[in-house]
Parts: C-alpha cells; sequence; structure tokens
C-alpha cells in the first residue's frame, strides 16, 4: 500500500526524536505500534523510515499482539551479543601471555613488573589477531582477577620509552638461563627497622600472661639507629636468604649482600 509523502514525512519527523531515547525493545515495539497504524503495508514503511529489518517490525508486532508482559530488560536471558571471550576463544590465552611477564608481586615468574596500560594490551592483541578494545580488556582483566590497586607502588624512578622493552629482555634472559639450569637470583631490599624497644608485628610463643613489652608509643628521632634487611631470592630453587646491615641503602650493600649470600649459601646450593 502506498502511504502520502505528508504521513510518512510526520513519521520521519517522530521517529528521528524518539527512536534514539528508546532501548532496543521499546524501539521495537514503538515501530511496530506505528505500523500496527498504518494497516497493509505499514512494516515495511516503518522499516525503511527507521532503517531497521522488517522482522524487527514484524517481531513486535508479534510480541504486541501476544499481550507480552513488560521486561525488566531489553533482551530476553540469553539474548545480545556474545561475551569477548566467547566471539574469541584464544583472546584469554594471549592475554594471559602478554600479562605473564608484567604482572607484580608473583615471583613464579622470573620477572613480574607491570608497566602495560590497557590500550598497550589492547594494541598487542589486535596485533595478534585479537582485535578487541581497551574497555573490553579491563572487563577481562577483572574476570581474571585482577584489579587497580597500588599502582603508586609499582611507579619507579623517571621513566624512558623503552622501559618495557627492558623488563622485557630481562625476563626472556632469566627464563632462558633457568631453562639451561643456570642460576638466577633478585635483590631485594626490605623496610628497614628502628633498633630498640619498638613494638614489633608478629607472635611468639610466651607464658600465658606474659608477653613482651614494648612503650605504647614509639617515638623514633634522629639517632635511633635502624637495620637494613637485604633479601636474595634464588628463582630456580625457590629459596630465600636475608643479610642485615647498618649501612646505608646503597648499590654497595647491595653487592655486599650477594658475596654474604654466596660465601655462606649460595656456593652450598
Amino acid at each position: 500500500m502506498a502511504f502520502s509523502d505528508e504521513v510518512l514525512a510526520v513519521l520521519d519527523v517522530k521517529f528521528a526524536a524518539v527512536l534514539s531515547h528508546l532501548d532496543e525493545r521499546q524501539r521495537r515495539l514503538y515501530l511496530a505500534s506505528e505500523a500496527e497504524a498504518l494497516g497493509h503495508g505499514g512494516i515495511a514503511a516503518v522499516a525503511r523510515l527507521a532503517e531497521v529489518s522488517e522482522l524487527t517490525v514484524a517481531r513486535g508486532r508479534e510480541e504486541l499482539a501476544g499481550g507480552a508482559e513488560a521486561l525488566g530488560r531489553a533482551r530476553r536471558a540469553g539474548g545480545g551479543r556474545k561475551s569477548a571471550s566467547e566471539r574469541g576463544p584464544g583472546l584469554v590465552a594471549a592475554l594471559e601471555l602478554l600479562i605473564e611477564p608484567r604482572a607484580v608481586g608473583d615471583p613464579v615468574s622470573p620477572l613480574r613488573w607491570t608497566t602495560a596500560s590497557l590500550r598497550d594490551l589492547s594494541r598487542e592483541l589486535t596485533d595478534a589477531g585479537h582485535p578487541v578494545s581497551a574497555p573490553v580488556v579491563g572487563s577481562l582483566l577483572r574476570a581474571m582477577g585482577f584489579s587497580l590497586q597500588g599502582m603508586a607502588k609499582t611507579w619507579a624512578g623517571s621513566q624512558v620509552p623503552d622501559r618495557d622493552a627492558q623488563f622485557r629482555h630481562i625476563n626472556t634472559a632469566a627464563e632462558r638461563f633457568l631453562a639451561r639450569g643456570l642460576l638466577v637470583v633478585s635483590v631485594d631490599t626490605k623496610a628497614k627497622e628502628p633498633i630498640g624497644d619498638f613494638a614489633r608485628p608478629g607472635r611468639t610463643y610466651r607464658p600465658k600472661g606474659k608477653p613482651i613489652t614494648a612503650p605504647d608509643h614509639d617515638f623514633i628521632d634522629p639517632d635511633t639507629p635502624f637495620v637494613i634487611p637485604y633479601a636474595i631470592y634464588d628463582l630456580g630453587r625457590d629459596s630465600g636468604w636475608v643479610n642485615v646491615g647498618t649501612d646505608r641503602n646503597t648499590a654497595a650493600f647491595a653487592v655486599e649482600s650477594l658475596r654474604r649470600w654466596c660465601k655462606v649459601q649460595g656456593h652450598l646450593d
């Protein structure tokens, strides 16, 4: 059935004003109501003006005719676009490979250091044949148990453009050494501890009612001596060793800690 230009013009104005404010199901039902009002040929005319499929309008008519109850969502359960991980079965595995050498705090990997942003990961996944946006990468990371935390603690010193490449190189070299059975250790200074009658974390077995006592307030003056623990971690053996000194936290202290570890424990291992 042919409709007058005036009728079609009115519908065009109404669609332009209303459709953008409706969700998918609301649009479908509204278009179906207009098609019903037009009568024969209404579905085709409405679909053409609204730039949607005739099947969409027809389905809306069926829903109106069937008296379907109002839904609390635009799509029925199970409807809609599949998740990124379902559309790309290898996406999560590819993301895990990118994250593995760059996640902070897990000694299982030879080097754990997060330097990649969501955009970096999105670009690398896309280059690897898994086109995905940065927000989707963020959603996948949250589903994998990652969260944004302690970002201020992961920045160390000035940033250089090739920093990520440097740590990747170190991680690759460490994995190659471990595969050959060669020694790989990491060195890390721990929190300084003041020497004296100060409260300490942790617990020890004591006679009931006789705890080790300390002042109720820790007043540390400039002359209070400190000890600095330096940890040496053997990645291949998954064993640690700590050197405790009173010197400044310097490169010389780190080298001396390695030397002592080698003399006391390393040569035995």
